[in-house]
Formats: structure tokens, sequence, C-alpha cells
């Protein structure tokens, strides 16, 4: 026989899982506050595919384009900017607070960018900022994992799943409509195999060495394998004021 109490303690933490959740999730801010601080990720990320993700639904996004519209059964004539089945895996945080919008497009979260794979960045972009300030004081570390508690993501695997494993009869179990109509079927290229594209510097940007402000867990399962063969830090610009 369940107790009341065992019940109402029960819904208790579940409620609080549920609020803390909803707290993590924070508001899309756009790249341009994530640059203040990474300034060498940000230039190199404007020449990477992910950037330009946009471009492919104008109606001039040029011949290779058009053709590979014609094999998934698209019109290379139409305009699909503004579509809403098709905008979602072309900028960032759409449908959500803060991100982009096809009533109002905001150039910051045009693209696939900082916030797509790291998550809205409002709360835990307070905290870099602060860590960042301790740590060129004195050398003193924060917990990594105050990152996670306001809603960095660590584990990309999914968000990327979302869009080049989202169509009919794909081995992702997260898979819904709208689908996307760029499929294996309809080209091999379109095969998607994260561990391979994870390191692929026409769609990842350059990674470039921390200095150890963050301590400890959580860091992606490749964060060694990269900061080894990581660049030289490039100085920031002055942060912007909060």
């Amino acid at each position: 026989m369940n107790h009341p109490m065992t019940i109402a303690l029960a819904a208790t933490a579940l409620f609080a899982v549920l609020v803390g959740t909803a707290a993590a999730e924070g508001t899309f801010e756009g790249r341009k506050k994530c640059y203040n601080c990474h300034k060498g990720e940000g230039e190199s990320w404007d020449k990477t595919l992910h950037a330009k993700a946009m471009d492919s639904l104008k109606a001039t996004r040029g011949k290779k384009k058009d053709e590979a519209m014609v094999k998934a059964k698209l019109d290379p004539k139409k305009d699909y900017s503004k579509d809403k089945d098709c905008v979602g895996c072309h900028v960032t945080g759409f449908g959500k607070e803060g991100g982009y919008t096809v009533e109002e497009p905001e150039k910051f979260v045009t693209g696939v960018s900082c916030e797509s794979c790291h998550g809205a960045g409002s709360d835990y972009r307070k905290i870099h900022r602060k860590a960042g300030e301790a740590y060129e004081k004195s050398k003193k570390e924060t917990p990594r994992e105050s990152l996670a508690e306001a809603g960095q993501d660590f584990e990309f695997v999914e968000k990327c799943s979302a869009c080049h494993l989202n169509y009919e009869g794909s081995p992702w179990k997260g898979a819904k409509k709208p689908y996307t109509p760029f499929t294996p079927t309809v080209d091999k290229k379109y095969s998607f195999d994260f561990e391979k594209y994870v390191r692929d510097d026409k769609a990842m940007h350059a990674h470039f060495k921390l200095e150890g402000t963050f301590t400890g867990p959580p860091t992606p399962k490749f964060h060694e394998e990269f900061q080894k063969s990581a660049k030289p830090a490039v100085k920031a610009d002055k942060a912007e004021e909060e």
C-alpha cells in the first residue's frame, strides 16, 4: 500500500526536477556574446558550412545545391528560408526563447552556431564570465559541473542527430516530423557518422587551447584529443558588460 507521505515526497521531487530542468534551459542570446571571449572559435566558425546553413534554403543557392534539391524532390526555384518545416535545422534556437524567428530574423542566431551545440547560453555564459575573471585574478578554477547545471551541453550527438538523422526509417530513435528529405537513399553523402563529422573542419570550428579556468567533469569524450592539437588561444576582445 502506498504511503501518502511517500507519494507527496515523490511528487515534490519530480516537480523540483522539472522546474530545475526548465530553469537550466535558459534563453538563446546569439553567437556575438560568445565571440566576446571565444574570438578564435568564432572567426573559425564563420568559415564553416554550418555558418552558411541558411544559404542552402535561398533560391540563389547555386547549381550544385539546386541539383541536390531536385534529387530530394524539392523545387530548386523556391525560396525555403521562411518555410518553418525547413528553417529549424539551418538556424539557432528556432521556436525557443531568444532563438531565430521567421517573422523577425536576427543575424546572430542565423546559421547553426554556438548555442545549437552547447545549449541556450543566458545562464551558463554568466558563469563563464565570472570564472574567467576569477582565474585571471588569482588562478582560481571553477568546477565545470556548474556549467552543466546552468544548461551547457557537453554531449552533442543528440543535437546533431536531430537534424542529420531526422528522416523516415532513420536508425535514430528520436526521428519525428517534419522529416528531412535529404536521406542516404537520396544520396550516400547524407549518411551521418557523428564520430567522423565532429572532426570535420569544414563543419566545425577550430579548437584553441583552454587555459584551465574550469576543472573536473563533464567534458566531451573528444576533449583531450582536440586539446592536444589545439591552436594557441586567441586574445579575446573585452567581455561585454551585463
